[in-house]
């Protein structure tokens, strides 16, 4: 059987180890929550004092163009873009991921415009909430009729797909379970019913390795403050590949997005290539923090991220089943590599307040219904010895039941 020895040691030959430093990490937590908040990377703080102090309190408005504020969407969307398998003038960071589902929403169902018939827009029952509800909110405002048609499995999705479809949306990565879909053979199957396919890489981008090109997807959106580590509600990306960005058009169509911005001119008219998926002016101070948690990833690859995460997970399991064996712990989460994201979730009856009793004792994972606690992996600062310890302390509270059933739910869990 494992031990914490031998995860010492594991450790000591991790050649991502040393990346650990660069993030601030209080003493006495085991952070697992980094698929739903990154943690912060050193470098943030002094680059928000500078944006602050010296970008903005001295050179004033004049950062625009002397601080390169005015292209950093799109510098931002070329540094990101290796981690998702996209090109150069192919993504740009910039609004929230709901907001940028929307746009991608709305282009790709423009671009089935020639096919009347196509006006269902398919996707999982058990995809992220906001997904489903902005395809309602599409829906409703569409005038020719669209309806959202909801799968209950993924086994489902090849009968559901035909000559009604207009487009698929998948999370690449199920925010509950951690299943990872196969990327490119479902956007086969999209393709060859003439349906489009939009993938959702909020629980994928920085986490798993992602190859949109390769694996055919159409257009793609995701978020920055998870595993990326941009900080809380740093703005998300869109991906809109070089083939479709002629025929791109979505209806926020706003200043940023102009071929000209500051013609002023009364009519819009879109910009050339990735810019047009940009709206309005962007923050500024949250889009600079991003880069922080992408220089880290400059220092290391997705193949190696990936065979930590795996690593890190399969122990976490392991240890689990071993030491908790006699709780009425439930694995959600995928066995095979190869449909496994960056967590492991497990139920319990009581879940919650089982979760509630980890974060007091500085083991920070998180809840989502229905009886499910997540605890996320993120391999840029996650330790085998986390791994030992934050189950070591698991099974001393379901030993002990040391866990408040009545506790109350906080409004975030």
């Amino acid at each position: 059987m494992t031990t914490r020895n031998a995860c010492l040691e594991r450790d000591a030959q991790d050649p991502l180890a040393p990346l650990r430093a660069q993030f601030d990490l209080p003493e006495g937590v085991i952070y697992l929550d980094g698929n739903s908040l990154g943690a912060r990377p050193r470098a943030a703080l002094p680059r928000a004092q500078q944006v602050i102090a010296r970008e903005w309190g001295h050179d004033l408005i004049r950062s625009w163009n002397t601080a390169g504020w005015f292209d950093l969407p799109k510098r931002l969307g070329n540094r990101l873009a290796p981690l998702i398998g996209a090109r150069d003038g192919e993504v740009v960071v910039t609004d929230t991921t709901s907001v940028n589902l929307f746009k991608a929403l709305a282009a790709a169902v423009q671009m089935q415009a020639g096919q009347p018939q196509r006006r269902v827009i398919i996707t999982e029952r058990s995809n992220f909430p906001t997904d489903i509800y902005m395809a309602e909110g599409l829906s409703r405002w569409l005038e020719r009729g669209y309806r959202l048609h909801l799968i209950d499995d993924v086994a489902e999705l090849a009968g559901a797909i035909n000559q009604e479809t207009a487009v698929v949306m998948l999370t690449h990565v199920n925010y509950r379970t951690g299943y990872q879909h196969d990327m490119r053979a479902t956007s086969a199957l999209a393709h060859a019913a003439g349906a489009l396919i939009i993938w959702d890489l909020a629980h994928s981008a920085g986490a798993v390795p992602v190859d949109l090109h390769a694996d055919g997807a159409d257009l793609a959106v995701g978020c920055t403050y998870k595993y990326l580590n941009g900080g809380p509600g740093a703005p998300a990306f869109i991906w809109v590949p070089e083939r479709h960005q002629a025929q791109f058009q979505q209806p926020l169509s706003g200043w940023w997005g102009h071929a000209a911005p500051f013609a002023m001119a009364p009519a819009f008219a879109p910009a050339e290539g990735i810019a047009r998926a940009l709206c309005g002016t962007q923050p500024i101070v949250s889009l600079a923090l991003v880069e922080c948690g992408l220089d880290i990833y400059d220092q290391t690859s997705m193949a190696a991220l990936r065979a930590k995460s795996l690593a890190l997970t399969d122990l976490f399991i392991a240890l689990v089943e071993q030491r908790c064996a006699a709780h009425p712990l439930g694995l959600v989460t995928p066995r095979e590599h190869a449909r496994r994201g960056s967590q492991v979730s497990f139920t319990h009856p009581h879940g919650y307040a089982v979760m509630a009793a980890l974060i007091a004792r500085g083991v920070i994972g998180d809840y989502r219904e229905p009886a499910i606690m997540r605890f996320g992996f993120t391999p840029l600062y996650t330790s085998f010895t986390d791994v030992w310890d934050a189950v070591d302390i698991l099974c001393d509270i379901l030993d002990k039941q040391a866990y408040d059933i009545h506790a109350r739910r906080d409004a975030v869990t």
